[in-house]
């Protein structure tokens, strides 16, 4: 999966370069993004064999209290980022409404001008509904375009951002179900050409369809709340940056698992939750060279990735090259723990696992949070497991306002 920091192998002699360490990060994504799928025809049944698509940085983790639990949401108590993880959980909110700002400086053992800021909020509505928004900015800092012979053509900063409105309802006294709108803008170049071709921002627009499980049960003489939800996100039109009309997959995903939440006391609280992801997008097959015609190339193993929307999401399934297993390498796991104290006080850790042939993203996570009165902070920190990794040293910030609890500590004030 390309999430932003995997670096193609090579790119090909015509493109631009880049002035600084950028040229190994910002081409991953432009190139990916005009080229025609043929261009990943050098994989070999069992090497790197990664699925790459448009805008991954709406895949990416947004705040700092699933990121601190190895990036899990899907089934974990609801709260004011929950429209990124599973917006059907927001149905089950404890609180009439939320709000909240995060901020995640990405690749900082890279360069230190990328980043990602995330706005949240939602607000219960009569009959059991939420309505919920948010709006994603990622930044790739300052880059400067220069020719093949090094000549510069200009300074600038490539942008992205995602605006999301979502609505969710409870379905039964234990169920709910959501859906998320989202409007996707990508502009990675600002119109400068590449390749001799004339580039422009993408545009597109994606959906999202959730539903959300709690049911409260007894385990071990101890009240508990079991958890359960999946998420279908970002399924939309294919994208382009040219006028050429080539389009590209953007990353609609899936996402299910399962949470448990044990009550152990008056003021203890600890939960378990496991994040199933896969990508719900054709998988780049392996080309060999038509004999007939020497200038186009055929599927030699996997399917033809040049389909419609709908076509790739049911193919995802069963495109792999190298079959059921290679199939199994493309989901992805993430498990996360959570302890409150007090309601207050929280702790938090995490695992996310994937394939080295799909990406080869490992890594630990550590994450606190507080909360007093309507103000909450928390805080993650992701821990590589091999060394030299982009993603050393990524930190999460989030706070957090819960508005709901202003009015009662108000009510509060005034009986006494």
């Amino acid at each position: 999966m390309l999430t932003g920091f995997d670096i193609p192998e090579r790119l090909p002699n015509t493109m631009m370069r880049l002035s600084n360490l950028k040229s190994a990060l910002f081409p991953a994504l432009l190139f990916f993004s005009i080229a025609p799928a043929s261009a990943q025809q050098s994989n070999l049944l069992g090497q790197i064999n990664t699925i790459t698509t448009a805008v991954p940085f709406i895949m990416i983790s947004p705040d700092a209290r699933a990121g601190g639990m190895g990036d899990v949401g899907v089934a974990s108590a609801p709260d004011v980022n929950s429209i990124h993880w599973n917006a059907a959980k927001l149905a089950f909110a404890e609180n009439k409404m939320g709000f909240g700002v995060s901020y995640t400086p990405w690749l900082r053992a890279l360069v230190n001008d990328m980043f990602i800021a995330y706005i949240s909020g939602y607000t219960k509505l009569k009959g059991d509904q939420t309505l919920a928004s948010s709006l994603r900015y990622f930044s790739l800092g300052n880059i400067t375009f220069t020719d093949v012979n090094g000549n510069t053509i200009r300074d600038f900063k490539p942008n992205e951002f995602a605006f999301d409105l979502a609505y969710s309802r409870k379905l039964g006294d234990n169920l709910s179900g959501g859906i998320a709108l989202r409007f996707i803008h990508s502009n990675l170049t600002g119109g400068t050409q590449v390749e001799g071709q004339d580039s422009k921002a993408g545009n597109t627009a994606a959906a999202d369809v959730s539903v959300y499980y709690e049911k409260e049960i007894e385990l071990g003489n101890k009240d508990a709340v079991l958890m359960s939800g999946l998420n279908i996100s970002n399924i939309g039109a294919k994208i382009s940056y040219t006028q050429s009309g080539v389009k590209n997959f953007i990353p609609t995903n899936l996402r299910l698992g399962p949470g448990l939440k044990m009550l152990l006391n008056d003021y203890n609280e600890l939960s378990f939750m496991l994040d199933i992801n896969k990508l719900l997008v054709p998988t780049p097959p392996i080309y060999t060279q038509d004999t007939a015609n020497s200038a186009e190339n055929i599927v030699l193993f996997g399917k033809d990735p040049d389909v419609s929307v709908a076509q790739g999401i049911f193919q995802s399934f069963s495109d792999a090259p190298n079959g059921f297993s290679e199939e199994l390498q493309e989901i992805n796991i993430g498990v996360g723990m959570e302890y409150w104290y007090d309601k207050q006080f929280a702790f938090r850790a995490g695992y996310f696992y994937e394939d080295k042939r799909k990406g080869n993203r490992k890594y630990f996570t550590l994450g606190a949070g507080l909360r007093y009165n309507v103000f909450g902070i928390d805080l993650a920190y992701l821990i590589p497991t091999n060394q030299r990794n982009p993603l050393e040293n990524t930190l999460h910030f989030t706070l957090t306002f819960d508005f709901a609890d202003v009015g009662a500590a108000s009510n509060r004030e005034e009986t006494e």
